[in-house]
C-alpha cells in the first residue's frame, strides 16, 4: 500500500496534490511520502517481532539525507557499500553500531572510517580483504568485527545484472572455501556472522529458502569448529510490484525463514537488508510534457525527464506506470513512448503507453523512490533535479535542484 491516490481526477501525495508540488519546486522532481516509508518499514518491523533482528536498510536503494534522518529515528540498522554511504548515515543521525558495511572492493581509506566509526560489522568478501581489515585494524590496536559474505549459488530468477548469487556474480566468499578463511578470521579478528545476498527484485521465497538452507549448513558445520556466530544476515532483495508481479509480503518471507530459525537457532540474530522494498512505491517522478510528436510508426510525449534522471528504463528495460497527474483531460487516449530530451535512442521512460494527454500537461511515473535519485547523474550537463518529502498536508525540499553552476564550479579551463 501506499499514499498515491487520486482525489477526484487529481493524483494527490498524502495530502498534498501532486500539481501544487510541481507548481512550487518545477519538474523533474522525485516526491517521496513519509507515510509509505513508515508504513514499509514497520512492515518489516512487525514481521521479525518476537526473535532477535536488526532491519538494516541497504542506503543504495535511496540515499537522501532526509530518508536516512528518517528511518534512523524509527530504530532502524544500515547496509552501506561505500565511505560516502558511511558519512551520509553518520551525518544522518545513524547509530554506527546499526551499520553493515558490504561491498567487494572497500579501499583502505574505507575500512578504516569504518572501524573508527565503530560500525557493527564489515562483511568481508574475498580472502585478499581479510588480509587487509586485519592490517588496518592492528594498526588501530583493535580486532575488526566481521561476518564472512558467503556466494550461496542460489539462482534468484531476476535480472541478470542485479543477480548477485551465483557463482559467476563478483560477490562473496565461494561456500567450499567459506570455512578455510573462517578459521584464519577468528584467529585476527571478532568473528559475528554470516552473510550472503542472491539478488534484487525478488518475487518468490523460494529462492531465500534456498539460500538459508545452505547458510545454516555452513552455521553448523562452523559451530562444530568452536566457530560460534551471533547472526544470520539474509540480504535484501525483496521485490516491490511495478506492473503485474506479486511478490511476498516480509511477514510471508518473514514466517518461513523464522520457522526455520526458531527450532534449531532460537539466539541467532537474523538480519535483512531491504531497500527497495521500504522506499521504492514510496516515491513518484513527477515530470512535465513539452511536445507531443506524431509519427508514422510511433507517437512520442517528449517531456523534461530523462534517462539521466531515471536510468532503470534504459538500463535493465525496466517498466514503470506513467500515469497522469490530471485525469479529467478530453483528448482521445492513444499510444505513446514516453521519451525525454537526452540525445540517446535508449532515453524512454515508457514505451507504448495508453495515454489522454496533451502538451504541457503533468505525468507521475510511479514506484521511483528506489533506485532513481540515487542513480541519477548529469548526462548531457542536465543539473540534477530536486526531491521533496511529504509529511501529511505538508511537504519539505530536501534536496534543492542543481544549478548549471554547480555543475561548472569544480572544473577548469587550461
Amino acid at each position: 500500500m501506499d499514499h498515491f491516490l487520486y482525489r477526484g481526477d487529481q493524483l494527490w501525495t498524502e495530502g498534498v496534490a501532486c500539481q501544487a508540488i510541481a507548481e512550487a519546486v518545477g519538474t523533474p522532481c522525485y516526491v517521496y511520502s513519509r507515510a509509505t516509508i513508515e508504513r514499509h518499514w514497520y512492515a518489516f518491523e512487525h514481521a521479525l517481532n518476537g526473535h532477535p533482528h536488526a532491519i538494516c536498510y541497504a542506503v543504495k536503494a535511496n540515499s537522501n539525507l532526509a530518508v536516512l534522518q528518517l528511518l534512523a529515528r524509527l530504530g532502524s540498522g544500515f547496509d552501506i557499500v561505500s565511505g560516502g554511504e558511511l558519512e551520509r548515515v553518520l551525518r544522518a543521525g545513524g547509530d554506527p553500531n546499526r551499520i553493515v558495511f558490504s561491498g567487494v572492493g572497500k579501499t583502505a581509506v574505507e575500512i578504516r572510517a569504518a572501524l573508527l566509526a565503530g560500525i557493527h560489522c564489515l562483511n568481508i568478501e574475498s580472502e585478499a580483504e581479510l588480509d587487509r581489515v586485519i592490517e588496518i585494524a592492528a594498526s588501530l590496536g583493535m580486532r575488526a568485527p566481521v561476518a564472512l559474505r558467503v556466494n550461496p549459488d542460489v539462482d534468484p530468477k531476476t535480472h541478470p545484472y542485479i543477480a548477485t548469487g551465483l557463482k559467476e556474480n563478483k560477490f562473496g566468499i565461494p561456500v567450499e572455501a567459506a570455512r578455510a578463511l573462517y578459521q584464519q578470521a577468528a584467529k585476527h579478528t571478532r568473528v559475528l556472522g554470516i552473510a550472503c545476498h542472491i539478488g534484487s527484485q525478488l518475487t518468490s521465497i523460494p529462492p531465500f529458502l534456498d539460500a538459508l538452507e545452505r547458510m545454516l549448513a555452513l552455521v553448523a558445520e562452523l559451530a562444530t569448529l568452536g566457530i560460534e556466530l551471533q547472526h544470520l544476515d539474509m540480504g535484501g532483495g525483496l521485490g516491490i510490484r511495478y506492473q503485474q508481479e506479486n511478490p511476498p509480503l516480509p511477514d510471508a518471507l518473514a514466517q518461513v525463514m523464522l520457522e526455520r530459525l526458531r527450532g534449531q537457532y532460537p539466539k541467532l540474530a537474523l538480519h535483512i537488508e531491504p531497500g527497495r522494498a521500504i522506499v521504492g512505491n514510496a516515491g513518484i517522478l513527477l515530470t512535465r510534457i513539452e511536445y507531443l510528436k506524431p509519427g508514422e510508426l510511433r507517437n512520442f510525449a517528449i517531456v523534461d525527464a530523462a534517462m539521466n534522471d531515471l536510468i532503470r528504463p534504459a538500463l535493465y528495460q525496466a517498466w514503470q506506470e506513467i500515469v497522469p497527474v490530471n485525469r479529467c483531460s478530453k483528448v482521445i487516449a492513444r499510444a505513446y513512448d514516453v521519451v525525454g530530451p537526452v540525445c540517446e535512442t535508449g532515453d524512454k521512460l515508457g514505451a507504448d503507453r495508453q495515454l489522454a494527454i496533451a502538451a504541457g500537461e503533468l505525468l507521475a511515473i510511479r514506484s521511483a523512490g528506489a533506485y532513481g535519485m540515487s542513480m541519477s547523474s548529469n548526462y548531457n550537463t542536465r543539473p540534477r533535479v530536486p526531491e521533496v518529502l511529504v509529511d501529511g498536508k505538508e511537504f519539505h525540499i530536501i534536496r534543492r535542484r542543481e544549478t548549471i553552476a554547480d555543475l561548472l564550479d569544480p572544473e577548469s579551463l587550461l
